[in-house]
């Protein structure tokens, strides 16, 4: 029988999240944000982070971690369970 050799990482293509869960949080994050009138670099400046991964999150390409999370919600003056709850919400409805 053949052994298979194990390669480190992750197989091309592949991706570290379901789709639905992190473009529901980043619906939630750019409505949080217009509601609050800042423009997406405002936001991404306030949060620490670049940018374009700031539009990577609200276009639901990244679904941010824990840490992450903290800190859009800082950012956005409202707790994190609340940003949590709308996207829970949103997935129920879909």
């Amino acid at each position: 029988m053949q052994t298979r050799e194990v390669k480190p990482g992750r197989p091309r293509g592949a991706t570290t999240f379901e789709a639905a869960p992190a473009i529901a949080f980043g619906q939630v994050v750019r409505q949080r944000r217009l509601k609050l009138g800042l423009a997406q670099e405002e936001l991404a400046n306030l949060a620490q982070v670049e940018r374009s991964h700031m539009g990577k999150i609200e276009r639901g390409e990244h679904l941010p971690n824990l840490v992450m999370i903290l800190k859009i919600a800082r950012a956005l003056n409202c707790k994190p369970g609340k940003l949590i709850d709308q996207t829970a919400e949103l997935l129920l409805e879909a």
